[in-house]
C-alpha cells in the first residue's frame, strides 16, 4: 500500500532562509530537534550541506523527520556508468579548440532519467570539493521503484525539453522549460516523466550555490530572494523494494532498500531542493552607450577562494530590452580567463545566426576567441539602433574558473558540429590609411 501526503500551499518562498514543513500534523517536535522519542513513531536524521563549525550564515543543515531509518539497506555494489563521467576527466587529452553541438537526441527505447545522463566534460577535484561536472540528459520515462543521489556535489537542472517532476525526500517540485531545479548534495529523489525530457546540469563539487553580492548595482535587481521555491513536506509509505543508486567519488553505486526511502514526513531547516522561474529575472543593462560585462546576468554563484573569481557561475540571457546608443549590441569577441559552456532552452541566441539549436550546446575554454559569427556581426554593425527587444529566447552559461576538459564521448559523438570554425569566416580585412 502507498501513500502520499501533502499540505497546501504547494511552495514556500525565499532563499536560505529557515523553513518548517509537515506532511502529518505533529511530526515535527516542539523546542528540541532530537526529541528522546519523537512524535508518530518517526527517526530524527540531520542532514547537513556544510561542516558542523561552519559560520551560522553559511550553515546548512536540516533536520529530518521519517518513517524508517535512512541508515536501513545493505552495501553499495557498483553500477554501470553509461556515458556518465567525473573527475579527473581524463578519458581525452586538454583540448583547447572551440566545440558546439546539435541536441542530444532523444532516447528511442525506454529509457529514464539516470539511463539517459551523458557527460561533456568538468574539470577539479571531487575529494578536493572543487570544479564542476557538465552533463546532459534525455529521458523518455519515470524512474520507477528507483531514486538517485550526489555524495559528489549539489546538482543544478536546467530543464530544455517536457514536464519534469523532481521527487525527492523533502517534497515535490515540478518544473518545465525556463525552470532551474536545484538538489543539495545527499537528497534523494526520483525523476518522473509523461513524455520525453531533456536538460542541462552543472554538478558542483564547490561551495554551494547562492545569490551573487550586488555590489554598485544596490539592494534590487537580478534574481530575488523572494522568488526560490521550496517544497513543502511530502512522503511515500511504499514497501517494495526500491533500488538507490548514488555517485561517490565520481563513480555510480547502487543498493537496494525494502522500501521507498522518499519517506520524510516532516522537517525543518536550510538545507532543501528548491526552483526558480526565470522569467522572474529583474535584468540589469546599460541605458546610455557600451555592452556590459555578461557577469550582470549571474543568477547563482558557487565562490571560490579567489574573491571574484567563481568556482561556478550561473548566467542566463533572457528576453530583455537593448537601448545602448552607438553600441555594438551582441555579445562582442572575446577571451576571457574563465571558461564557457553554454546552451540554448528555446529561441534563437543574439550572436549567432545558425547553428546553435534549442538543446544544443558549446564550449569556449578559457583565453579561446570567440564572439558573432559574421552573419551576427554584419547584422548588428549595420542595425538601426533604435530600442529593442529581444524576445522569446532564453540561453544560459555555466561559467567556471578552470578549463572544462571534454570527454572522449563529447569529442566523438555524431552531434559534435565539426565546421564551427567556419562560422567566423568571412570576416574582411581592416582598412588602414
Amino acid at each position: 500500500m502507498a501513500s502520499a501526503r501533502s499540505h497546501a500551499p504547494a511552495y514556500q518562498t525565499g532563499f536560505a532562509n529557515h523553513f518548517a514543513t509537515e506532511a502529518a500534523l505533529g511530526a515535527l517536535p516542539r523546542g528540541r530537534n532530537s526529541p528522546q522519542r519523537p512524535a508518530l513513531g518517526l527517526y530524527t536524521e540531520q542532514v547537513s550541506g556544510t561542516a558542523f563549525t561552519a559560520p551560522r550564515d553559511h550553515n546548512l543543515r536540516s533536520w529530518l523527520y521519517r518513517l524508517r531509518p535512512s541508515a536501513q539497506h545493505g552495501p553499495y555494489l557498483p553500477f554501470d556508468q553509461g556515458c556518465l563521467r567525473s573527475t579527473p576527466f581524463n578519458d581525452a587529452k586538454p583540448n583547447p579548440n572551440r566545440m558546439r553541438w546539435d541536441p542530444l537526441p532523444v532516447p528511442t527505447e525506454s529509457t529514464d532519467w539516470v539511463e539517459g545522463l551523458v557527460t561533456y566534460g568538468g574539470n577539479g577535484d571531487v575529494e578536493a570539493g572543487a570544479g564542476v561536472g557538465v552533463h546532459m540528459y534525455a529521458a523518455n520515462r519515470s524512474m520507477i521503484d528507483r531514486v538517485f543521489y550526489n555524495a559528489d556535489g549539489e546538482l543544478l537542472i536546467v530543464p530544455q525539453e517536457g514536464a519534469h517532476r523532481f521527487v525527492t525526500e523533502l517534497g515535490v517540485v515540478d518544473a518545465r522549460p525556463g525552470h532551474i531545479v536545484v538538489i543539495p548534495r545527499g537528497v534523494r529523489f526520483r525523476v518522473e516523466a509523461e513524455a520525453t525530457i531533456r536538460g542541462y546540469i552543472c554538478e558542483n563539487h564547490g561551495a554551494p550555490f547562492q545569490l551573487p553580492d550586488l555590489g554598485p548595482i544596490g539592494s534590487n535587481g537580478l534574481a530575488n530572494p523572494r522568488d526560490f521555491e521550496i517544497p513543502v513536506a511530502w512522503f511515500e509509505d511504499v514497501d517494495r523494494p526500491t533500488e538507490c543508486i548514488q555517485k561517490y567519488g565520481g563513480k555510480l553505486w547502487t543498493t537496494t532498500f525494502s522500501h521507498s526511502p522518499l519517506d520524510v514526513v516532516g522537517w525543518h531547516g536550510n538545507y532543501a531542493p528548491y526552483r526558480y522561474d526565470t522569467a522572474l529575472f529583474n535584468t540589469i543593462g546599460t541605458v546610455s552607450y557600451d555592452h556590459p560585462d555578461p557577469s550582470i546576468f549571474t543568477v547563482l554563484t558557487s565562490p571560490s577562494d579567489t574573491p571574484g573569481t567563481a568556482n561556478c557561475d550561473f548566467v542566463i540571457f533572457p528576453p530583455r530590452w537593448m537601448v545602448a546608443e552607438d553600441t555594438f549590441r551582441p555579445p562582442w569577441f572575446h577571451r576571457n580567463v574563465m571558461s564557457e559552456f553554454m546552451g540554448l532552452i528555446f529561441g534563437e541566441y543574439d550572436a549567432k545566426a545558425g547553428g546553435f539549436a534549442p538543446g544544443g550546446a558549446s564550449l569556449h575554454n578559457r583565453m579561446s576567441g570567440h564572439g558573432p559569427d559574421q552573419a551576427s556581426w554584419q547584422g548588428a554593425t549595420k542595425a538601426d539602433l533604435k530600442p529593442h527587444k529581444i524576445e522569446n529566447t532564453l540561453a544560459f552559461m555555466f561559467e567556471t574558473r578552470m578549463p572544462i576538459r571534454t570527454t572522449d564521448w563529447a569529442e566523438k559523438t555524431p552531434t559534435m558540429q565539426l565546421d564551427y570554425d567556419d562560422c567566423w569566416s568571412g570576416f574582411d580585412k581592416g582598412t588602414v590609411g
